[in-house]
């Protein structure tokens, strides 16, 4: 195998599958990168097993051929390299040389027959989405996904179509916070679509990736218990969550009667600020809701205490209610619009957040006793 390539378009080819090789060396092969050259194009392609990725990109083929090499150390030498045309020959020993202008590398590779077959994606039926909407989607979930390895049906974001409405539905919780958003799709209704399925959270970081790269459109189509993700020249296969994901819908507070409007960029640095003295392992700050007037404050004693008024609309009842300051920052940090709205029972019942203007989306988040 031999071509000629622009160090450029290389480097990008090989940035984008960091993010899936295996990084933990259980089978060598996953650690390295599949390079297939033939008909003036070289195909670049990753997998950890559970979360896939193909690109094609265009160079010079001189010599038609596939071979593996460590994904890692190939990136660190073409990023290092000087703007100009990368060599690349594969030797029958699987040694691969590099060269460009008076540099050269030689490095160890491996036959591409040990790399795992990369599924061909049939495509039927599929569901297209914007790519700025994809991304809007999964910017206000994500956060909320479980990091609890042993929550495995919370590590991921639920998709489902509300087939009474049209609306994609993504949700994601920890048991501690839930995110979910609604947003208008032009779908065809397909089974996997319609039942619901669990996307894994590797594989939404690099959804996410590519959404950001252009404007253009996603397709999204189902093979087997994988989602295929398409783009251009690029396609993500990932398994999707084995799970049944949790009925969502009884933690949504239905009658919550005591509603406060607040400005989204005052209570997110009044919260930075008080979490500064709040205790390291709850982040706990509490909240006290009076006439028109929100009081923040938190307290460690090994540190000190911290108290802020903020001027808001608020016309209920005297509430005070504990919420850990690291969840509440998460959905603020996402809220496109200048104010949020919040909605609470009293100190032991979730507090739901929404926009004040209706754009889908609403947080729930569990009280905390302080």
């Amino acid at each position: 195998m031999n071509f000629t390539i622009e160090k450029e378009v290389f480097l990008k080819g090989l940035a984008r599958v960091q993010g899936i090789v295996e990084k933990r060396n259980t089978i060598p092969v996953l650690s390295n990168v599949l390079l297939e050259g033939a008909d003036g194009e070289l195909r670049l392609t990753a997998t950890d097993l559970e979360v896939g990725m193909q690109s094609t990109y265009p160079a010079n083929i001189r010599k038609p051929g596939k071979v593996t090499v460590s994904a890692k150390k190939l990136y660190e030498i073409i990023k290092e390299l000087p703007d100009n045309q990368v060599s690349f020959n594969a030797k029958e020993n699987c040694w691969i040389e590099v060269e460009c202008g008076k540099a050269q590398f030689n490095i160890v590779g491996l036959s591409a027959d040990e790399f795992p077959n990369f599924p061909k994606s049939d495509k039927g039926q599929f569901v297209t989405l914007a790519s700025s909407l994809c991304k809007e989607m999964i910017e206000k979930t994500f956060f909320a996904v479980s990091q609890d390895e042993s929550k495995y049906n919370l590590n991921g974001i639920f998709c489902q179509l509300q087939e009474n409405t049209g609306h994609l539905r993504l949700v994601a919780t920890d048991g501690h916070r839930l995110s979910m958003i609604d947003k208008s799709i032009a779908s065809t209704a397909s089974p996997q679509l319609s039942k619901g399925f669990i996307l894994p959270r590797k594989g939404i970081l690099e959804l996410k990736k590519l959404a950001e790269e252009g404007e253009g459109e996603l397709q999204l189509h189902f093979m087997d218990n994988n989602a295929v993700v398409s783009k251009d020249r690029t396609v993500i296969i990932m398994r999707l969550v084995d799970g049944e994901f949790p009925d969502y819908s009884r933690v949504i507070p239905k009658t919550n009667e005591q509603q406060a409007t607040i400005a989204v960029g005052s209570l997110l640095h009044a919260l930075r600020r008080m979490i500064i003295l709040s205790s390291e392992k709850s982040r706990g700050v509490k909240l006290n809701f009076k006439n028109n007037l929100l009081e923040l404050s938190s307290s460690n004693p090994e540190l000190g205490d911290a108290r802020e008024e903020l001027d808001i609309e608020y016309q209920g009842l005297d509430l005070s209610v504990g919420f850990n300051a690291r969840y509440l920052l998460d959905i603020l940090q996402v809220q496109d619009q200048d104010k949020i709205c919040m909605i609470l029972k009293d100190n032991l019942s979730p507090g739901l957040v929404k926009p004040i203007k209706e754009d889908g989306y609403l947080a729930v988040i569990m009280p905390m006793r302080l």
